[in-house]
């Protein structure tokens, strides 16, 4: 396992987000996952280099983000984070950019599965599932596809990973999670040693967390739905990021040890400090940086 030393940037932006979710009234909605459900967002630009082809599905839609001179032999299925409640954001689309550069030109399918409460588990497996045939079905081998996601798509992936396993469908070449979301029971050890410093989710159970639309009327340790609880034989190349300071560290550190159990290939890493999703300020963090760049070195390991 790799720990990181806190940087001074990442202390200060913890920090100030600390204090943006508790003592304004932001921080409910942010909490709660209203702002992630109606994202009001400016028409993302795409990168001159890269072009963008929509895809359309019977229940969803899908975006391949490629470069003008594509890398052929590589291709990363993202699935978004949001709580399983919000929709693919403008960040994913940059998420994608950032994915074929640290792959060095792989193309990025991004999907906007089905989300909660209009409809909960197993919509967004489905899709998921849904993403994957059709590149199967589309020339791509599962040599050829990483899975990645953070958050809520960080869980997908995993739940997604132990689905075609059972299911003895072809494996993806590997699997790059962010913060996942592993354990929707919220029972893990970090969800009470963290509850005070947490600076997103901390301090609160009214929220997306402790209240999951996604899994309805169905059992919360199924392990689709929280992948915690999954058997972890047979699996894929595996790299997990996660701060220190999430609720949700637990959940990475769980699943990191059954994989390590079970010898798997799984390099976790730590950052200290950090918050939920911390990659996505992208450049601004030393500790994001560095996360990107160690995205970079798992395409060239697996």
């Amino acid at each position: 396992m790799k720990r990181t030393i806190q940087s001074v940037e990442g202390k200060i932006l913890r920090n100030l987000m600390a204090d943006i979710t508790s003592t304004h009234v932001i921080g409910k909605k942010i909490k709660s996952g209203e702002y992630r459900k109606h994202p009001i967002e400016p028409v993302w630009k795409c990168p001159r280099r890269f072009q963008v082809e929509k895809i359309k599905l019977e229940n969803f839609e899908m975006e391949l983000l490629e470069s003008v001179n594509p890398k052929r032999n590589l291709i990363v299925l993202q699935l978004h984070g949001g709580g399983y409640i919000g929709p693919m954001k403008n960040v994913y689309r940059t998420f994608s950019v950032m994915y074929s550069n640290a792959s060095e030109g792989a193309g990025v399918l991004t999907i906007d599965y089905r989300v909660a409460p209009e409809n909960p588990y197993p919509a967004a497996l489905e899709d998921a599932c849904e993403a994957y045939q059709w590149l199967l079905e589309n020339g791509y081998t599962g040599e050829q596809i990483v899975i990645a996601g953070d958050s809520a798509g960080g869980g997908l992936a995993l739940a997604l990973c132990l689905y075609l396993r059972d299911h003895q469908i072809t494996p993806p070449r590997g699997i790059i999670t962010m913060s996942a979301w592993a354990d929707l029971t919220c029972e893990g050890d970090s969800y009470t040693d963290n509850y005070e410093i947490d600076p997103l989710f901390g301090n609160t159970r009214d929220s997306m967390l402790f209240d999951s639309d996604y899994i309805g009327d169905n059992d919360a340790s199924d392990p689709y739905i929280s992948p915690i609880f999954g058997e972890y034989h047979d699996f894929p190349p595996t790299l997990m990021q996660v701060g220190s300071y999430e609720m949700l560290l637990s959940d990475t550190l769980e699943v990191a040890r059954k994989i390590k159990e079970k010898n798997g290939k799984i390099r976790l890493s730590v950052y200290e400090g950090m918050f939920h999703v911390f990659q996505m300020t992208k450049n601004l963090l030393p500790e994001s940086r560095s996360a990107w760049q160690e995205v970079g070195q798992f395409f060239k390991l697996i």
